[in-house]
């Protein structure tokens, strides 16, 4: 650390070089914080999470129950031992709670003022945060299973929207409707994800083994059908279709600069794509259990050297490096299946949710102390002693 210091100091060392090697030691030290409680509101699983990009501090929740729960992540006390408090919830009691559970929860990317959820009663509702009132609600024919909206995007208000139709939709937040349909996928849409580059990108996954990458600005909108054997397998056979995994596709994340995208299947595989090329780089992270019927809501760390993948596996947390697939450590302390999980990367901290109804949050352990020296080191250097003694000792 001093080293690092004093190499920004004379100018040797570019500044962020010490925030990433910082970065990246806290996640390496990641463990249940047993000093901090979410508090418990949902009665059944937690299915989603967001934290909002602008301050990092107020988190959503939506739970199998149909209930959202808004936190706030400060810590007012200063007591070492706290809890974050749930600041309001949309209850069963709600005129306007989601009837089943909700499958997905994000806040507006530009500020805390509004917030959008979706759910298995076929809606995707946007919410006022400081009325708790839906601003808008979007009705469709089918279970919705996620959304998402551009984090980048400054000439649309597209909403991504997978369903239970293999179309994907795309909603207007200013028009109110759904000005768009991008038609490729043969079955069930289960994750959709705009690309934290390029504004007009967006990556969608589906029950049909198959990830398209797709220019929303096109009138043929798919850009690429991504393919595991890198096209090697579609010249020997006379299946020309490509997959990207041998089973449902049920997660997608792309890397925090958006150069790649990372996928999750049922065939126990997570896979590491170029996307711009849409190639697969083959990094091998091993088997990555993965049971869900649902999409699979996992994370990526931004502002580390190497960067991390956590992902939700069986009732832990799977911590892989991105580019070189090694499996670093397992986050052990839920005691079902982990649905969920967000990365909060201003403190390096991680907050997941669980069938077992509760939130954790996994933080950097504090430094070790430097050992104590040995008790004769610790006596006073003998230059140091009062040489003065007297005369009975003389004696």
């Amino acid at each position: 650390m001093l080293a690092f210091i004093s190499a920004r100091q004379a100018g040797l060392d570019d500044p962020l070089r010490l925030r990433r090697a910082e970065s990246t030691r806290r996640v390496l030290s990641l463990e249940l914080n047993k000093d901090r409680d979410v508090e418990r509101i949902h009665g059944s699983g937690v299915n989603t999470l967001d934290i909002e990009p602008v301050e990092g501090r107020y988190m959503l929740s939506g739970g199998s129950d149909g209930v959202i729960v808004l936190y706030d992540l400060e810590n007012f006390s200063r007591k070492p031992c706290y809890t974050c408090k749930a600041i309001c919830s949309v209850g069963r009691s709600h005129p306007d709670v989601h009837k089943f559970s909700v499958e997905t929860v994000q806040w507006y990317p530009r500020d805390t003022g509004m917030f959008t959820s979706s759910s298995f009663d076929k809606t995707l509702k946007i919410w006022d945060t400081n009325t708790l009132q839906p601003a808008d609600v979007f009705n469709f024919e089918g279970t919705v299973y996620s959304h998402h909206m551009s984090p980048v995007a400054t000439k649309h208000c597209l909403i991504a929207v997978g369903t239970k139709s293999p179309k994907v939709q795309l909603c207007d937040l200013k028009s109110g409707s759904c000005s768009q349909i991008l038609q490729g996928h043969r079955q069930e849409v289960l994750a959709v994800a705009w690309s934290p580059r390029h504004e007009y990108v967006l990556a969608t996954a589906s029950a049909d083994s198959r990830v398209k990458l797709w220019d929303v600005r096109r009138a043929s909108g798919c850009l690429i059908t991504l393919d595991q054997y890198n096209g090697e397998k579609s010249k020997a056979s006379s299946e020309a279709a490509n997959t990207a995994h041998n089973g449902r596709v049920n997660g997608l994340c792309f890397t925090s600069d958006g150069l790649h995208l990372l996928t999750i299947g049922t065939d126990d595989r997570m896979r590491l794509w170029n996307s711009s090329s849409g190639e697969n780089t083959l990094v091998n992270y091993g088997k990555v259990c993965n049971e869900s019927r649902k999409g699979l809501k996992f994370t990526t760390s931004t502002g580390c050297d190497p960067e991390f993948a956590f992902v939700p596996y069986g009732s832990t947390i799977a911590v892989y490096t991105i580019y070189s697939g090694e499996l670093i450590t397992m986050l052990r302390g839920h005691y079902n299946t982990v649905d969920c999980c967000v990365f909060q990367p201003n403190f390096q901290e991680l907050y997941s949710g669980s069938k077992d109804c509760n939130i954790l949050a996994w933080v950097p352990a504090l430094r070790e102390p430097m050992p104590d020296e040995d008790a004769a080191k610790q006596r006073l250097n003998p230059a140091f002693e009062d040489g003065w003694s007297s005369s009975d000792d003389e004696g």
